[in-house]
């Protein structure tokens, strides 16, 4: 095997053999096959793809580049769930214990926000104490106790894929939905979850933009989930508008906490009740009620009790920013359009996300959404409050905010976007 001939195969439109994948992932991996050839073989992929047995194929070799995990010493069958991420996407802070507390283990692998769109883990470390990164062992025992957790994946799960992202981010070949599905379902398929529902967005504030290019990456990784024996369904939900009533990290956690107090927006409460109802089917528990879960604080004990095993204080302060400023409606109205791109990139720039991994965040940074698209607002309203440590990124990220939103005159039609558009399975 050598990569030139590998690389030559794909950009001729050739299929790589089961052979082929095998040797390049794992002299990748060693260091044999340089950067520079893996970048143009993405490229390949990018522009020629990949069939259904090239990419099973593809995910089987990034997961056995790493371990696999094992959770057949718990009692309870396993879910997970995995979002492509958006702007206000908090869904995974009430949903991994209101699963828990329906009967599930929930072993939630999750990242850091990069650019406009937040990270599960940015979000939970603005409680104090909380950690990120545990051991396999300390996850187990979190999840025999709790039910739950929520960490950062190891460096053993699929380093292929860990090595592959990094090259990708920097040659222009994110968007090959091959080498993202693979991407995706080699560490979960590592993880060793029994079932698995995914969170496709779609629109503005999302990584794909139209339900087509969505509805392809969906089916493919649910076809990966199958092949690999991980009972898997994917439902497609709107990112046009933020999720939601906050776009930042202790701002998100505060809002997860009115969620499983019983309060909180409706289209939170409404998609964490339909992901909850799809891993629950998923890992064969049909008797369960997760509304019910969220009524009568069983969900929040076992957020209390995941929180805890991890080293964080449930009952401290939350980050809050020293700053803030109003954005006010420019005329009365209805509200019709609130753009969920243009508030992640605001929210960005307030020192919420970061540019590079390496770059820190403000806890208590974020946007604060005061109307959602179809009320009536009034002029001098507040539409939004920014809130950040340095005053000084106001003016970069109201820039951002100059064609966020549109107010129709009072009287026009409004149609609200469903938040589950499609489901796959």
């Amino acid at each position: 095997m050598d990569a030139i001939s590998v690389i030559r195969t794909k950009r001729d439109k050739g299929e790589l053999s089961p052979e082929q994948i095998d040797w390049v992932i794992d002299a990748y991996t060693r260091g044999e096959v340089a950067d520079e050839q893996m970048s143009a073989l993405a490229m390949a992929i990018l522009l020629n793809g990949m069939n259904r047995e090239e990419i099973s194929r593809w995910t089987a070799a990034m997961i056995a580049s790493g371990e696999r995990m094992d959770f057949s010493s718990l009692s309870r069958p396993t879910a997970d769930k995995h979002s492509t991420g958006g702007v206000g996407d908090k869904i995974t802070l009430p949903l991994a214990p209101l699963v828990a507390a329906c009967g599930a283990a929930v072993p939630q692998l999750s990242g850091r926000g990069l650019g406009h769109t937040g990270g599960t883990l940015d979000k939970l470390e603005s409680i104090p104490g909380w950690r990120a990164l545990l051991s396999n062992e300390e996850m187990l025992n979190v999840l025999d106790t709790a039910g739950a957790v929520i960490c950062a994946a190891g460096d053993g799960l699929a380093p292929a894929d860990k090595k592959l992202y990094a090259l990708r981010d920097v040659t222009g070949t994110v968007e090959a939905i091959p080498l993202i599905a693979s991407s995706i379902m080699s560490k979960k398929i590592a993880e060793g979850t029994g079932s698995l529902v995914l969170d496709v967005k779609v629109g503005s504030g999302a990584f794909m933009k139209n339900i087509d290019d969505a509805r392809e990456l969906a089916s493919t990784m649910v076809g990966l989930g199958t092949d690999h024996g991980v009972k898997t369904v994917a439902l497609l939900t709107d990112m046009s508008t933020p999720l939601g009533l906050t776009a930042g990290n202790a701002l998100e956690v505060r809002e997860s906490i009115e969620v499983l107090a019983g309060g909180g927006p409706q289209d939170v409460i409404d998609l964490t009740l339909a992901l909850a109802r799809e891993m629950l089917a998923a890992a064969g528990i049909e008797d369960a009620d997760p509304a019910k879960a969220l009524a009568d604080g069983s969900a929040m004990d076992v957020w209390r009790r995941m929180i805890t095993a991890q080293g964080g204080d449930p009952d401290a302060a939350l980050p809050v920013a020293r700053e803030q400023h109003h954005v006010t409606a420019p005329s009365t109205g209805i509200l019709t359009r609130l753009d969920a791109y243009d508030i992640g990139v605001a929210a960005w720039r307030l020192g919420a996300g970061r540019a590079r991994k390496e770059d820190p965040v403000q806890a208590g940074a974020g946007i604060e959404i005061h109307a959602k698209p179809g009320e009536p607002v009034t002029a001098g309203q507040r539409l939004l409050t920014l809130h950040t440590d340095t005053p000084e990124r106001f003016d970069y990220a109201l820039q951002a905010l100059t064609s966020a939103f549109d107010i129709a005159p009072t009287g026009t039609d409004y149609t609200p976007t469903p938040i589950v558009l499609d489901r796959i399975a």
